[in-house]
This record gives C-alpha cells, sequence and structure tokens, in this order.
C-alpha cells in the first residue's frame, strides 16, 4: 500500500535546535518588549490593556515582527555545528539585529521625521505615526534578513558585510524617502509632509508605508544578483549601493505605470494629499508592495 504522507528524513537532535533557536527568540521578543517600554517611558501593560491605546500597539507590533523578521535568517542556520555554536550564533545574530533595527528607526526618526515627535505623538493616539514608525521598523529588518541570509558564516567578515551593507541599503531608503517628502511639497504649495502626518492624516500614512514596504522588498532582491566575498569589503557595498539605486528606480517606475493604468480617470494624488481617502492609499500600497514581491520573485527565481 502506497504510504499516504511522505515525510523528508530530518536530523535526531533537529527538535533540540528548534527548542534553543525558538526559546532565544522569545527572550530577544522580550527583550525588545522591554526596549519598547524604555523607550516610550511608559508601561506596555497600561497604554495596552488600560488606555487601549491602538497606535502604541501598532509601533510594538512592528518592532516585534521587525525583530522576527531579523531573527528567522538566523533560525536553523547552525543546526548540526553544536548546541553551544547554535546557542552563540542565535544571541550574536539577534543582538545586531536589534541594534541595526534600533539604528534604522533612530535615522528614519532623527533624519527623515525630524520636525516630529514620534513618541510623543504614539502616546498621543497618533495612528499616522505610528503606522509610519512600524513600516520604518519593518522595512528596516526586511533589508537586514536579505542581507543576513546573503552572507556565509559568522565570522567577523560576515559581521561586516551586514553592517557596512545595512548601512548602504538603509541610506538609499532613506533618500527614497526624502525625494517622497519633495515630491508632497511640490504637489501640495509646500505643505510639510510631516506637518501632514503629525495632524494624523491616515491616508498619507498609508500611502508612506506602502513606499517604504516596497522599496525595501525590492532592494532586498539585490542579495540574489550579488556574489558575496569574505573580504571583498568594497565590492560589497558598492555592489549593495548600485542594485539598490537601480532596483528603487525602477520599481518607482513601475508603480508609476500601474497607478495611472489601475487608477485611471482618478486623481490619486490628489485623492491621497487632499481629501484624504484611505481607500486609494490602500491601492497604492498594495501596488507598491505587489509589484516589488513580483519583481523579487523574478530574480530570486532568474538566479536561482
Amino acid at each position: 500500500m502506497e504510504t499516504l504522507v511522505k515525510l523528508v528524513p530530518l536530523a535526531r537532535d533537529l527538535w533540540v535546535y528548534v527548542a534553543i533557536d525558538v526559546g532565544l527568540a522569545l527572550v530577544l521578543l522580550l527583550v525588545m518588549k522591554w526596549l519598547s517600554r524604555s523607550r516610550a517611558k511608559v508601561s506596555v501593560s497600561d497604554e495596552l490593556g488600560v488606555k487601549d491605546n491602538f497606535a502604541f500597539g501598532i509601533s510594538v507590533a512592528g518592532g516585534m515582527l521587525s525583530l522576527c523578521l531579523v531573527l528567522s535568517s538566523v533560525v536553523g542556520r547552525h543546526v548540526g555545528q553544536g548546541y553551544e555554536q547554535a546557542a552563540i550564533g542565535m544571541v550574536l545574530f539577534g543582538i545586531i539585529g536589534i541594534l541595526l533595527v534600533k539604528v534604522g528607526r533612530f535615522a528614519h526618526d532623527k533624519i527623515v521625521l525630524d520636525a516630529v515627535d514620534t513618541q510623543h505623538k504614539v502616546s498621543d493616539r497618533n495612528v499616522s505615526v505610528a503606522l509610519v514608525d512600524a513600516a520604518s521598523l519593518v522595512s528596516s529588518a526586511i533589508i537586514l534578513r536579505s542581507i543576513m541570509v546573503w552572507v556565509d558564516g559568522s565570522d567577523v567578515n560576515a559581521m561586516i558585510a551586514i553592517v557596512t551593507g545595512f548601512l548602504v541599503v538603509l541610506t538609499i531608503l532613506l533618500i527614497m524617502t526624502r525625494i517622497y517628502e519633495m515630491r508632497y511639497a511640490m504637489q501640495n504649495q509646500n505643505h510639510s509632509f510631516q506637518s501632514a502626518l503629525d495632524t494624523g492624516q491616515l491616508a498619507l500614512a498609508v500611502q508612506h508605508a506602502g513606499n517604504l514596504l516596497g522599496t525595501a522588498i525590492v532592494v532586498s532582491s539585490a542579495g540574489a544578483l550579488l556574489s558575496y566575498s569574505p573580504e571583498g569589503y568594497v565590492s560589497n557595498v558598492t555592489g549593495w549601493l548600485v542594485t539598490s539605486v537601480l532596483l528603487s528606480l525602477l520599481l518607482w517606475v513601475l508603480v508609476a505605470f500601474s497607478k495611472r493604468a489601475v487608477l485611471n480617470g482618478i486623481n490619486y494624488q490628489k485623492e491621497v494629499d487632499e481629501q484624504h481617502n484611505v481607500g486609494v492609499a490602500a491601492v497604492e500600497l498594495t501596488l507598491s508592495i505587489g509589484l516589488a514581491m513580483i519583481i523579487s520573485s523574478v530574480l530570486s527565481s532568474s538566479a536561482g
């Protein structure tokens, strides 16, 4: 009789590695929760359970999802290398992931949204700012995860490649955000993009979240086009820089054309900027993320 379920043979000690990775991942998630509480100087339990501050919940959820994305690139990386090595690798990559995601959040808060007090606005239930804050965290994590998967090993060369590559790509992400901000000012009589978010313009926040996530997804596919060289510090950085710029521009062009086709007959810029149409913004978010995923899949399959 033919077997109904055919399983791939698994190593006997696989579940031990799974327990180590999952256990340490939960510990790191608790660390992220503690950092969120110390950053906001408020109680997570009070904000979520007593005040029902869903803006705060969105921000915290973005932080936790970002850490899970980073850790997903580490889980199983050290299977067969010994329990101690697996634990050390998980903790090491987890700490690096937390630090770099925090760097990404800090850069987005202090460089891009420098006129918005993110912590105060999130505490004040500003969902728009919380959504952009969460999107920036997840975007940073998507890029960081792709670089962690791209490098080989856990030595010093791998750490250098992760940090330098992430900082370069993060710079591209921040520059693209500045370009979107300039576009908003040009089309709205120099009205500030940041002040619109500050006043709770949800449609603009949804649109911008799509821009951030779409750019991060398409840039993360650069790893499929690049060859990792442990000691090629310059080539690693320039490779991510050039491919990130080209892929970001490609996505921008494709999204612009798709908006004109899908939203034909609708002044989508006016709908979002002036009429605060969240529905139109949601369509734009879908196009940005969807096209980025398509490009990423095509590049990954071609490279494979």
